[in-house]
C-alpha cells in the first residue's frame, strides 16, 4: 500500500511563486484547517466552497482571533475541478485557500491523508465537496472537542491555563447521521438496506463496536490526533474511515460521535459496484494488522 510521497508544492496563482509546504509535525499556524477531497467535482464544488467561505469570513469578522485555511485536494480529476479550485485560490489568496494536485486518482482516503499532512490548523476538519453536511455544523464537533479537552487537561481549570493548547490533546469527533437512519431505511430500496446492514456487520467485526456511523464525510481531529492517525493510515479509498476507528482504539484516542444535519446531494460516487471494493479493503486491513504486516508508528 504505497502512498503518494512526492513533495507537495503550493503554487501562488497570482505570483506563480512556490509557497513553502507545511508539515503536520510543524507547530500550528492557523486555528482551523478544512480539507476537501475532490474528484470530478466541477459542478458541486463551487456551491459548497462558496457556502464554506461565506461562513468562515463571517466568523473571522466576529472573532479576530479566529484564523483558518481551506485545502482543496484534487484527486486526479478529469473535468474542471482544478480550474474551480484555482479560481477560489485567486479570489481569496494562497494563505486562505490552497489547492493540492495529486496528478492521478488515488482515492478519497489518500486525498484526505495528503491534505491532513500538509495542514496548519490546531483543529482539522475533513468535509465532502458536495456540501451534504452544512459547514456550520462544524461548531457542534468543535464544542464537543473543547469540552472533552478541558476535562482531559486538569479539569475545567484548563480554560484559564495559558499552557493549554487544544492542538496538543488527541481527540476526534465524527459527524454522525445515525439519528436519520430510521427515515432513510423507510425511503431506501430493500437491497440497499440489506447491503448497508451487511456492511455495518463487517465493520463491527473488523473495527469493533462504538461508532454507529463510520462513513459520514464530516470528521474533526485535533492536530496531535491527526499526526498519529494520518501518518499511519494505509487504506486509500472507501474504508479509510473504518481504519481511522481502528487506529483511534489502538492509540486510545477518544472518539466522539456528534449528530449533524445531512442532505442527499445528487452525484454520489458510491454504488453497488463499490461494495466488493469496500469488502476487499476491510479484509486487507484486518489481515494487515492481525499479521503485523502493517506496522503502526507511535
Amino acid at each position: 500500500m504505497d502512498h503518494v510521497d512526492a513533495p507537495a508544492i503550493f503554487e501562488d496563482p497570482k505570483s506563480l511563486k512556490q509557497v513553502p509546504c507545511p508539515d503536520i509535525f510543524d507547530p500550528a499556524k492557523k486555528y482551523l484547517s478544512l480539507i476537501i477531497p475532490a474528484f470530478n467535482e466541477e459542478h458541486r464544488l463551487p456551491g459548497a466552497l462558496s457556502e464554506t467561505m461565506n461562513y468562515l469570513k463571517k466568523r473571522e469578522a466576529k472573532d479576530k482571533s479566529f484564523s483558518y485555511e481551506v485545502l482543496i485536494v484534487d484527486d486526479g480529476s478529469r473535468d474542471g475541478t482544478k480550474r474551480v479550485a484555482f479560481d477560489f485560490v485567486k479570489k481569496y489568496g494562497v494563505d486562505k485557500v490552497r489547492a493540492i494536485l495529486l496528478g492521478k486518482n488515488h482515492g478519497k482516503g489518500e486525498a484526505i491523508r495528503k491534505g491532513m499532512l500538509h495542514s496548519r490548523g490546531e483543529l482539522l476538519l475533513m468535509l465532502d465537496a458536495d456540501g451534504a453536511t452544512k459547514v456550520t455544523d462544524l461548531e457542534k464537533l468543535e464544542n464537543q472537542i473543547h469540552a472533552v479537552a478541558r476535562k482531559e487537561h486538569r479539569g475545567d481549570s484548563a480554560a484559564c491555563d495559558t499552557t493549554f493548547k487544544i492542538s496538543d490533546i488527541p481527540i476526534v469527533a465524527f459527524g454522525s447521521r445515525a439519528h436519520l437512519e430510521e427515515k432513510a431505511i423507510a425511503t431506501r430500496k430493500w437491497y440497499r438496506n440489506f447491503l448497508m446492514k451487511g456492511f455495518h456487520l463487517v465493520v463491527l467485526l473488523t473495527a469493533g463496536p462504538g461508532i454507529r456511523d463510520t462513513q459520514c464525510g464530516f470528521k474533526m481531529f485535533t492536530r496531535s490526533a491527526a499526526r498519529k492517525l494520518f501518518t499511519n493510515i494505509r487504506l486509500k479509498r472507501w474504508c479509510f474511515d473504518v481504519e481511522l476507528v481502528f487506529l483511534c482504539k489502538w492509540f486510545h484516542i477518544p472518539v466522539l460521535e456528534v449528530s449533524v444535519n445531512w442532505f442527499e446531494i445528487p452525484g454520489s460516487k458510491v454504488n453497488l459496484l463499490s461494495i466488493p471494493n469496500m469488502l476487499w479493503e476491510l479484509a486487507l486491513m484486518s489481515v494487515g494488522y492481525r499479521t503485523q504486516m502493517w506496522k503502526i508508528n507511535s
